[in-house]
Parts: C-alpha cells; sequence; structure tokens
C-alpha cells in the first residue's frame, strides 16, 4: 500500500463556483477591501465590518456550492484504492467531505464555512441558522448561548492555525509517500511548508496549479493542465 495525501486549495473550488483568492481573477485582487472583513482584528472592534461581512457571506457561493469532478475522483480514489489517503484542505467549502471523503480523513487547516462559533464562550453552530437570522433582520446576530459576538468557524486573517490540526497535517506529510498539492499557490504559510517537508521525508511531490509555486522546483512532478482533466487522470494513475 502507498499512502497518499493530499493538499488542497481554493483552486480545486473554482469549478464549484467558488473564486479563488489570490488568483488572476483572485477575490483579492478585484477587491482588496474585502480582506478586512475577514480579518479578526477589524472584525471584532467594528461592528459595521461584522455587518458587511454577514452580507458578504449571505451572497456568498459556499453553502450552495456542489462537490465538482475533482473533489468526486479523490473521493472515489479513497473508496476504490486500496491505498489509505487523507486530505489536508486550506479551503473552508466543505466540498471534500460533501464529495464523499470520510471527515475523519479531512483535516480543515483553515476552519469550516459551514458553522459559526462564539468568540466569548466557543459554542458552535450551523451557519445557515445565523444567515437565517441576518435575512430576518439581525445584521449582527449574536450568540444566544451569552451574547458574544459570532464569527465564521472559518481562521481569519489575524488567527493562527489549530496548533493540534497543523501538528497532525505535518504528521501526515513527513509520513506519506506520495504527497499531491491541488489547486495551491503554496504562498500561505504554515500550510505551504507542508509541501517541503513531505518532499525532505522522502515523498514524491506533485504540483497540479495554473500559476507557478515557490515548491516547484522542489516538485517531482508539475501539472499545469486543468485540474477537472489532470487530477482524476493523476489519480487513476497511483492506483
Amino acid at each position: 500500500m502507498t499512502m497518499v495525501a493530499i493538499l488542497s486549495g481554493a483552486g480545486i473550488s473554482t469549478d464549484s463556483g467558488i473564486p479563488d483568492y489570490r488568483g488572476p481573477n483572485g477575490m483579492w485582487r478585484k477587491d482588496p477591501e474585502a480582506e478586512r472583513l475577514v480579518t479578526y482584528g477589524p472584525y471584532m472592534a467594528d461592528p459595521e465590518i461584522r455587518r458587511r461581512s454577514w452580507r458578504m457571506r449571505l451572497d456568498g457561493p459556499v453553502l450552495s456550492a456542489e462537490p465538482n469532478v475533482a473533489h468526486r475522483a479523490i473521493a472515489a480514489y479513497e473508496r476504490t484504492s486500496g491505498n489509505p489517503l487523507r486530505v489536508i484542505t486550506q479551503n473552508v467549502d466543505g466540498l471534500h467531505q460533501a464529495a464523499g471523503v470520510p471527515a475523519r480523513k479531512v483535516l480543515e487547516l483553515h476552519g469550516s464555512a459551514r458553522s459559526v462559533v462564539c468568540t466569548a464562550c466557543h459554542a458552535r453552530s450551523a451557519m445557515a441558522e445565523a444567515l437565517d437570522r441576518v435575512r430576518a433582520g439581525e445584521d449582527d446576530p449574536a450568540c444566544r448561548v451569552c451574547g458574544g459576538i459570532l464569527k465564521s468557524a472559518t481562521v481569519m486573517f489575524g488567527q493562527r492555525l489549530d496548533p493540534v490540526v497543523l501538528g497532525n497535517a505535518v504528521s501526515i506529510a513527513k509520513a506519506t509517500a506520495v504527497f499531491v498539492v491541488v489547486g495551491s499557490s503554496l504562498q500561505v504559510q504554515p500550510a505551504a511548508s507542508l509541501a517541503g517537508i513531505a518532499a525532505e521525508h522522502g515523498a514524491r511531490l506533485i504540483i497540479v496549479n495554473a500559476e507557478p509555486t515557490p515548491y516547484d522546483a522542489v516538485a517531482d512532478d508539475v501539472v499545469r493542465e486543468p485540474i477537472g482533466t489532470a487530477l482524476p487522470a493523476l489519480l487513476d494513475r497511483l492506483r
């Protein structure tokens, strides 16, 4: 058996209608001010930022998005290949799990946009429920348990990754035989460093991304073809 780990970034979800952040048509390039809406300091300090953030999420594509062919190919590989698979994702859309990858095999480095968390008491609830409250007229819904400030259960800019989740991701990168990076610019640390860690520990490093990344020089293979066609073909070869 060959252990395979996949690090997925925003590029894997663009075919599901979720824009990436730093690509040529990325969200931050189109609207740099939008980054403030998902930055922890301004979000916590400014009620107007929170109101704008909730409106942005109300119109966002994540909750209505469906897995695409790349997500489904990974789920099919997990079911049928006989090889151990772990998915480490920088995405917050939950589409790997929606495609059928067991939740226990998915590490969400940046959290989940499908839940909200109270910044005071840490109670969690569904994002869909919070958005229903916004639609009903609550422009900055508070925690129903303690009245604290609610935020998406994602790691905002200015917040640290969960050290347990990151530690598990590092352990996977060190142990895997094949490390596939899909749709990630590999510019955001510490997630990007997982590619280097895997290569340093002997993994075959494969990068599937439309644009060059800082780790292309240490990769065994670099694939520029569209993810929707390249990834299913690659996973077939890894069976």
